[in-house]
């Protein structure tokens, strides 16, 4: 059996045990026939290759600016409370403020 050479210099605490290695180390490598009759992911599962297609674009016209932002926790909470378009929410009661602001 062929033993993977990070497993001699295996560290505790990296995401891998040393029981893991062991686990794969004896998997036999791919040869020439194997990888000849390999296919395409989308020729297999064509329904899912095309809904992970269908991801979200760049928007042609962007509106909103993605930034992060620290807010209290209560203020958080209370609007999360409030169920799906919580941010949307947020939004407009920023917007409300920047408007109130302006008028001084």
């Amino acid at each position: 059996m062929k033993r993977h050479k990070k497993l001699a210099e295996f560290t505790p605490g990296r995401g891998y045990e040393a029981s893991d290695w062991e686990t794969v180390s004896d998997i036999p490598e791919v040869t020439a026939e194997e990888l000849a009759q390999v296919r395409p992911f989308a020729a297999l599962f064509p329904d899912l290759a095309a809904s992970a297609r269908r991801a979200r674009g760049k928007q042609k016209a962007p509106v909103k600016t993605l930034v992060t932002l620290r807010m209290d926790t209560e203020t958080l909470t209370a609007f999360k409370a409030t169920g799906p378009g919580w941010q949307t929410r947020i939004d407009a009661a920023l917007k409300e403020s920047a408007r109130a602001l302006k008028k001084g």
